[in-house]
């Protein structure tokens, strides 16, 4: 049997499972921004309310961008929160201008701060009820333990867990992380990693390192 792997272009690329998407092909919102492969399970709400459930307060005049790499495994209730930083530099931080009727001249609400992009990397792991707070950076290869609440970077390949989310472990050496940056198997042609999945889903990264000078 000639090994392809699933249908990236697929939105249930599990045959008679409709609880896990590939998210690229499933979210409408411009500012969210999904690589190849990574998907979504949640077969309690329904993948299809990812927009609506997982990424919080993404308001028409929000500013923030929701980028996920490639091969990313995401579990239920995961959330994104966008924005929801209210005024800091005034008595009061309650956001009069969204509700309109006059109070719209109060401040223009398009001047609200905001901490940045959520920027993910590749490989990334989000186990059962993460919570991700708009400006982080989650560096390749990192995994997110089961509720963690992440309001600062995760640095590649590390295991961060708790509220708020801390280092717990780093999963490889510094030298073999930066040796798996480079590598960024997860670039290469789908045919190529089929052709070295084994080796992928191993832990021989000199062999994984050789196969990367390959065509």
């Amino acid at each position: 049997m000639t090994m392809t792997g699933p249908d990236p272009q697929s939105i249930h690329p599990i045959k008679d499972y409709t609880g896990l998407v590939f998210l690229k092909n499933f979210v409408k919102a411009s500012n969210i921004i999904i690589g190849d492969y990574t998907y979504f399970d949640d077969r309690r709400h329904g993948p299809e309310k990812f927009e609506e459930y997982n990424v919080l307060y993404n308001y028409d005049f929000s500013k923030v961008k929701l980028i996920i790499g490639k091969f990313c495994a995401i579990a239920a209730e995961t959330r994104f929160i966008m924005t929801g930083d209210h005024k800091l530099d005034a008595i009061s931080t309650y956001p009069f201008p969204i509700f309109g009727h006059g109070w719209e001249s109060a401040f223009n609400i398009f001047d609200l701060p905001v901490k940045g992009d959520i920027v993910v990397g590749n490989d990334v792991w989000f186990g059962y009820d993460c919570l991700i707070k708009n400006g982080v950076t989650i560096g390749n290869g990192a995994i997110i333990a089961t509720r963690a609440v992440v309001v600062k970077d995760v640095p590649a390949y590390s295991i961060v867990a708790g509220n708020p989310a801390k280092v717990v472990k780093i999963r490889f050496d510094n030298t073999t992380i930066e040796r798996l940056q480079k590598i960024a198997w997860w670039n290469w042609p789908i045919e190529k990693i089929n052709h070295h999945l084994k080796l992928i889903c191993n832990l021989d990264v000199d062999r994984l390192e050789e196969a990367s000078f390959q065509d």
